[in-house]
């Protein structure tokens, strides 16, 4: 699969200093390239124009965030999409089919899997489409599918630059996203936006929900109602910061197989500092039969980590270990015949950290924070047993992950 990105002749060193422009912290140029090789093209062709050294063009090809195997291409040439003269001149560099990606065009890897197929003589150069060698270059009007208009933002001022800022945070979730983590985000994304801008990471990011957790534990050591309502409120936050972390990696093309294994680790700890912080409140509070079922949760959540954590290594690879839920999903719906696959399918989303930060601040406003307390003990022991029973069925084997374009059309098709 082959993306065709062509930069214009500017008019002006002004114009063409637009492809420096920076959208949430990344010049646009270098976020069109590398937002087609998250697309997983196999050939990213670029097309720099003859005004411009030719150094500039092969800086682009070169960001660190260009981690895939994708083959780079640079053809320095003067290009315009309407004549077919110039697309004989590069007829030698281009695949029978190909996306046309043009080099302003803000948009998402998945979306660019809901991209129509264009004829030459309908083609709108100012969008992408998936378009033919044969229709380029001898000018022959093929027959227009139809098809969704395309996701994205062409960035061609000011405002439409600050509009795809906020295209980019609004759609920086994931797919398996629900209501209440779509509600998360939605509170994130001023700050998000803002953090886009700074040197702030994602890791630093995760490293600032971890203190935000320790300060939540410190809370609900205290032992009295209003300390549990704070400390209630400041496992919420932390949470928040859980989704900051991984929307502000996806907008930067920052996201690493070491991101993915921080965030997991932060979020477990956060929970441990949780339940620690519960059972520490509730000894003081009710006495030492506490610290016995306090020690059954956290040996619950000790062992609900380590085999989620051995599933990841056995159902991803090591670059791949953030679509281990996507794939343990998948599997679970394939799974539909089996009562406990079809059950544990239905309950899962509430495990998630964005749900639960939700309800653990409703039951302790209400004054329910001891139902909690032993429902989350019984649930720990369950969730480590299911993960083993799911290990064990899907995961016997280490097996390469499934590919996150097969999980977006598997959920586009559900």
């Amino acid at each position: 699969m082959q993306i065709v990105v062509a930069v214009p002749e500017f008019a002006t060193v002004v114009d063409a200093e637009a492809v420096m422009r920076p959208i949430c912290g990344v010049p646009l140029l270098e976020r069109t390239l590398a937002t087609a090789q998250r697309f997983g093209a196999s050939d990213v062709l670029l097309i720099w124009p003859q005004s411009m050294p030719l150094e500039v063009g092969e800086s682009f090809l070169r960001p660190p965030m260009f981690r895939t195997a994708s083959k780079l291409t640079l053809v320095h040439a003067s290009f315009d999409p309407c004549t077919g003269s110039s697309w004989s001149n590069i007829e030698d560099c281009l695949e029978s089919r190909f996306i046309w990606l043009p080099w302003n065009w803000v948009t998402n890897a998945r979306d660019l899997f809901e991209l129509p197929t264009c004829g030459r003589l309908t083609q709108s150069w100012a969008r992408p489409c998936w378009i033919s060698k044969t229709a380029v270059v001898s000018d022959v009007k093929l027959a227009s599918q139809t098809g969704p208009l395309p996701k994205g933002i062409a960035v061609t001022s000011d405002e439409t630059a600050t509009a795809a800022e906020r295209f980019l945070v609004a759609s920086s979730g994931k797919v398996l996203d629900g209501v209440h983590t779509s509600f998360n985000r939605r509170l994130c994304r001023p700050f998000v936006r803002l953090l886009s801008h700074t040197r702030i990471t994602p890791n630093q990011v995760t490293l600032g929900g971890v203190f935000v957790s320790i300060i939540s534990f410190l809370a609900f050591a205290r032992g009295t109602y209003l300390s549990y309502v704070a400390g209630a409120l400041l496992f919420f936050i932390a949470g928040l910061f859980d989704e900051m972390d991984g929307m502000l990696a996806r907008i930067k093309f920052t996201d690493s197989a070491f991101g993915t294994w921080f965030e997991g680790f932060a979020d477990g700890l956060g929970y441990l500092l949780l339940f620690a912080g519960i059972t520490i409140g509730l000894y003081r509070q009710h006495g030492s039969r506490e610290l016995w079922v306090g020690a059954a949760l956290l040996i619950g959540t000790v062992l609900s980590l380590i085999v989620t954590s051995l599933g990841r290594k056995r159902g991803t690879t090591a670059d791949r270990r953030h679509e281990y839920l996507g794939t343990l999903y998948q599997k679970m719906e394939s799974d539909s015949s089996n009562w406990i696959s079809r059950t544990a399918r239905r309950i899962q989303p509430l495990q998630k950290r964005g749900v639960c930060i939700h309800y653990i601040v409703l039951l302790t406003v209400v004054g329910c924070l001891p139902v909690l307390f032993y429902l989350s003990t019984l649930g720990s022991h369950l969730m480590w047993t299911l993960s083993l029973y799911f290990n064990h069925r899907f995961f016997k084997q280490a097996k390469p992950g499934i590919p996150l374009r097969e999980i977006v059309a598997s959920q586009e098709a559900s």
